[in-house]
């Protein structure tokens, strides 16, 4: 209890899934959470939940992959909260094609989202942190940013990307006294796969309606997929000063699935 006293987060695509999971473990920690997400009824869902249980949170809307609309979630959070300390990176999404049949569209949905949406905010979360000459950027990778998967080309080389920024970041704003850092989870059991699970059925991938998920982790040493609260410590440990020291690294926190 009490490890982000003081500290002012945001996490974007906080309505669900593994942000809305931190989103309330952080406030649950002390800190001041921006709930940020595209469903604005989905983050107000969230803070409503925080704020009940005692914690502090504020919602915020957003499309990622708009800039005017990411710097004025920014501005509306920092105007309550009074700062931006630690900036989670969490939005994205997925749509698996087949290797052959991805299309352009296909594309530059995810890219935009998972790649230029992280860039938008590294820049517009470190320009409010520059000021304060201290700061923490959290990005979310994936383990489809270590090895490609045919049928999610476009979505793995958005997390390729992430791990990219990631290390950019980290030397870019070393000066400043901002860290920036990504996690790298596998299969968490999240609406993303609720819609995975339909397509890649569909794509002839998986046995039934709803058993790609459990498929595509069969390989998972620690025997399950995860829950969004299994990945929750990693996530106030890289937004805590227990990680000062720590910048430009993607932590894998996939149960084992992917061994480096």
């Amino acid at each position: 209890m009490g490890r982000l006293t003081g500290k002012s987060v945001i996490i974007s695509g906080a309505g669900s899934g593994i942000g809305r999971g931190f989103a309330h473990a952080l406030a649950t920690e002390g800190a001041k959470v921006g709930v940020l997400d595209l469903n604005e009824s989905a983050a107000q869902t969230v803070v409503d939940a925080i704020n009940k249980s005692g914690g502090s949170a504020i919602s915020l809307q957003a499309n990622v992959a708009k800039r005017a609309e990411v710097k004025a979630a920014f501005e509306k959070f920092v105007a309550w909260a009074g700062k931006l300390d630690v900036l989670f990176n969490n939005a994205g999404f997925n749509k698996p094609m087949p290797l052959l049949e991805v299309t352009e569209d296909n594309w530059h949905a995810i890219m935009d989202v998972n790649g230029l949406g992280v860039l938008i905010g590294i820049q517009e979360g470190a320009k409010l942190m520059i000021p304060n000459k201290s700061g923490k950027i959290i990005n979310t990778a994936s383990i489809a940013g270590r090895q490609g998967y045919p049928s999610f080309a476009p979505y793995c080389a958005s997390k390729f990307a992430v791990n990219a920024l990631t290390q950019a970041g980290a030397r870019g704003l070393a000066e400043h006294n901002i860290t920036v850092n990504s996690f790298a989870p596998g299969v968490v059991a999240t609406p993303l796969w609720d819609g995975l699970n339909k397509d890649l059925y569909a794509m002839g991938e998986a046995k039934t309606p709803d058993s790609a998920m459990d498929e595509f982790g069969a390989g998972i040493l620690k025997g399950h997929a995860a829950a969004p609260e299994e990945l929750a410590g990693t996530a106030v440990f890289l937004a805590s000063s227990d990680s000062d020291y720590m910048t430009g690294q993607t932590i894998m926190i996939d149960g084992g699935m992917v061994l480096l």
